[in-house]
């Protein structure tokens, strides 16, 4: 089975003492990376489901101590390190607390998976704090789409060298036009594993109402206390055609009949569970950077289109946002909303997108990047163009 690329970062800290901590969206392929992991320990090692209640039992003893002795009966451990993995920990919160003494008193490692960072923040106690090193499996980007459809190849070595900078280089149009067909389909159908390897059209629309369905059953059931699961579905359609603009709250709140503050935490609900991601404005303080308003944009171009429709740009500038996340953080530049920058990775690449790209529009960036003290950037092309610096959106 073939591994996201994910799986080679983590894999760097399988013997470290932190636990790893693993989280993302429902059915992004948390389970099968961590199972993966699980493969490659020679040492004593147990797996736990907590989906499943009668697997909780061992860890609900009041005496830590006589936990630990239970998990080295049940692995048959000799005197060597115990390996633990545990899926979706979210459901026995006060695991953490276990964790925390077993990693401190009996060096066991720990590798879990949890759904939302919505709980990692609101409900994960800070007792395993400088003890794990936390990651986040994002649907998958173009070039692990190609990868899992076998139409790249790419060993451990390639993948570890993926970077911002190993995309700057000039390609022909011959390798554009190859690619043309399948990265529509990506803007279409988006990156859940599932729906990626899956052929059929039909079903893989299917798969995404399945997935969207289960953020209503399962993430809001089990990891927050919203009462009101009308109101957010009202709220996510109206985020829709909102798609790579900068929200503005009070007319969120007008135009949804719900209250400033509950759009507030809604966002920051569904920020918090990964089915949008909002981008701050741009500056060099971070004070001001965090005042900013923010644009939205949805972590997955598949489930975009299954909720609602937008048009051309809104989706390929949604779907570049989602690429251009995989090297760092990202904001935007706004001058009075009359000039603008899309995209500014790790506050040093400025990047444009553009269906079709023109030498008008490099200039103009290239204007905007040097008055905030940007020296790089670059324009991302739906469509093959021959200006200088630009780059295409299945290379990214």
């Amino acid at each position: 089975m073939r591994k996201r690329f994910l799986y080679q970062k983590i894999y760097k800290y399988l013997h470290h003492k932190n636990a790893l901590v693993i989280t993302g969206m429902r059915q992004v392929g948390k389970t099968t990376l961590m199972r993966q992991l699980f493969d490659e320990v020679t040492n004593p090692k147990l797996w736990f489901d907590f989906d499943n209640p009668l697997e909780m039992l061992v860890f609900e003893d009041i005496n830590y101590d006589a936990i630990y002795n239970t998990l080295l009966k049940e692995s048959g451990n000799k005197n060597e390190r115990l390996f633990v993995f545990i899926d979706e920990i979210q459901n026995l919160p006060e695991i953490t607390k276990i964790i925390k003494y077993m990693i401190d008193k009996f060096n066991v490692k720990f590798v879990v998976t949890g759904s939302s960072n919505y709980y990692l923040k609101n409900l994960f106690p800070e007792s395993l704090s400088g003890r794990k090193f936390l990651f986040i499996l994002r649907p998958m980007n173009f070039q692990e789409y190609l990868f899992f459809n076998k139409k790249q190849k790419l060993n451990a070595a390639i993948i570890e060298d993926i970077s911002i900078n190993t995309v700057f280089r000039d390609y022909t149009k011959y390798e554009f036009q190859k690619l043309e067909k399948d990265y529509s389909d990506f803007l279409e159908y988006g990156g859940f594993p599932e729906v990626v390897v899956t052929e059929n059209y039909e079903t893989k629309r299917l798969v995404l109402k399945n997935i969207f369905s289960s953020f209503f059953e399962k993430d809001i059931r089990l990891l927050s206390d919203l009462k009101n699961v009308r109101e957010l579905r009202n709220l996510i359609l109206l985020l829709v055609p909102r798609t790579g603009n900068i929200l503005d709250v009070s007319k969120l709140s007008s135009d949804s009949g719900i209250s400033r503050l509950n759009v507030y935490n809604y966002l920051e609900f569904l920020q918090g569970v990964f089915l949008i991601k909002l981008i701050p404005k741009f500056s060099q303080s971070v004070d001001r950077s965090v005042a900013g308003g923010k644009k939205v944009y949805f972590s997955d171009t598949g489930l975009l289109n299954l909720i609602g429709r937008v048009n051309d740009g809104q989706l390929f500038e949604n779907a570049v946002a989602n690429q251009l996340s995989s090297y760092g953080e990202l904001s935007y530049y706004n001058r009075r909303n009359k000039a603008e920058i899309d995209f500014i990775v790790n506050k040093e690449i400025a990047f444009e997108a553009k269906l079709k790209a023109t030498a008008k529009d490099l200039n103009r960036l290239d204007i905007l990047s040097e008055k905030i003290g940007i020296k790089k950037s670059f324009l991302i092309s739906q469509k093959y163009v021959t200006v200088d610096r630009t780059i295409f959106p299945m290379f990214i």
